[in-house]
């Protein structure tokens, strides 16, 4: 069976390294900086120089899912504040 998760080949900073990731998470990453209009191995670079993980590729997978958990909520919060209030007590025509 081919593994899921495949090693990729990266230069950041002028150095070359690799990261192991899945499909999704990488074409995740291409999503995002293609949204934000900057390079791979920018976004890369900083999410490098902020890490707090023990790895980059978990670095990487951190970043991915709290990008499209920040995404989640901000639509959430513009869902709600567009609610139009119903007001009860009135009928609805049948």
């Amino acid at each position: 069976m081919k593994s899921l998760v495949i090693k990729r080949s990266i230069i950041i900073g002028g150095h070359k390294t690799s990261v192991s990731l899945e499909d999704d998470f990488w074409n995740a990453l291409k999503d995002i900086t293609h949204g934000r209009g900057e390079t791979l191995s920018h976004l890369i670079a900083s999410i490098d120089a902020s890490r707090q993980a023990a790895n980059l590729s978990s670095a990487l997978r951190i970043f991915v899912l709290r990008h499209y958990k920040d995404q989640f909520v901000r639509q959430r919060e513009i869902f709600t504040q567009q609610e139009i209030p119903i007001q009860l007590g009135q009928a609805r025509p049948r």
